[in-house]
């Protein structure tokens, strides 16, 4: 049996904080502490099947410059699903949940995709963004040419240029 649970980071027990952890490490291969560290601070869904944990995602919030505009963003984290329980729409299912609490809560969704992943956002209605990204670092804007073609959008109720710039917040780590 399929269960799905959101709860705000603060409110995860230690045992499915710990088991999403160890889904994560084990799903991404370069999977950094920096990496975990972005997943935390904000909603987490998780799904277990038979109550071991199988899938989790997290939406944070960021803040994205564009045309102009400070957008407040719920930032997708941290998707996975265990390596034996893929092609049964697990990650559709998490996905839609995390779309719900985008939809309820910001301007825009956004994240950055793996190449793996990078054809199964499209299908549920995210857009590849096309223009030149950027971080607004301690340095000021730094150009991040190695990211250009692998963050994706959900458009809300505000209009996109996806030609445009798209300036993300700064972080440790990752900035995308």
């Amino acid at each position: 049996m399929i269960e799905l649970a959101t709860a705000f980071t603060a409110e995860l027990d230690a045992a499915t904080r710990s088991a999403a952890r160890t889904l994560l490490y084990d799903v991404f291969e370069d999977m950094t502490e920096h990496d975990w560290d972005h997943a935390l601070g904000g909603m987490h869904v998780v799904m277990r099947e038979d109550g071991e944990l199988v899938g989790h995602a997290s939406v944070v919030q960021r803040q994205l410059l564009h045309g102009g505009r400070a957008l407040r963003t719920g930032y997708v984290e941290a998707v996975a699903v265990r390596a034996d329980r893929r092609g049964r729409g697990h990650g559709d299912t998490l996905m839609a949940e995390v779309e719900r609490l985008i939809r309820g809560a910001y301007d825009l969704g956004a994240l950055g995709a793996s190449d793996l992943a990078a054809t199964f956002y499209p299908k549920r209605g995210w857009l590849h963004w096309q223009g030149p990204t950027s971080a607004l670092t301690p340095d000021g804007i730094q150009r991040t040419e190695a990211e250009d073609g692998s963050v994706f959008v959900l458009p809300l109720s505000i209009p996109l240029d996806l030609s445009g710039a798209l300036i993300c917040d700064w972080r440790a780590g990752d900035v995308w």
